[in-house]
């Protein structure tokens, strides 16, 4: 809960503050990390406090993560004048839920293997 609000807050900031980082697609992977850990942080939450089953739990996190970020990048494009919309964040935050999800569906079949 504490992370999403974090990157609620994040998100929508005035970030002409920062240095800007001058890493090629630097903030696109910084959006795929971020979600990344976002769906794992909800996973864990829903799988382990709400004991839902690890497909549930699955499901739950990457839906909660993919709509988060969606609505996260409209209220950019709405709220702030700073920042704007971009549907390439939504992309790299999707890539991080997919990654997300395709992790915790290997360290699941690694562990059957075990």
């Amino acid at each position: 809960m504490a992370y999403t609000v974090a990157l609620t807050v994040a998100c929508l900031v005035n970030i002409n503050k920062f240095p800007k980082v001058d890493i090629s697609f630097f903030d696109k992977i910084f959006h795929s990390i971020t979600y990344l850990v976002l769906t794992l942080l909800w996973f864990s939450t829903f799988f382990f406090n709400f004991n839902y089953k690890r497909s549930k739990a699955l499901l739950y996190a990457a839906g909660f993560s993919s709509v988060f970020g969606i609505i996260i990048e409209v209220l950019q494009g709405v709220l702030t004048v700073n920042r704007s919309a971009d549907i390439y964040d939504v992309l790299a935050n999707s890539l991080g839920v997919l990654l997300a999800g395709l992790f915790i569906i290997l360290k699941r079949k690694t562990a059957i293997k075990n």
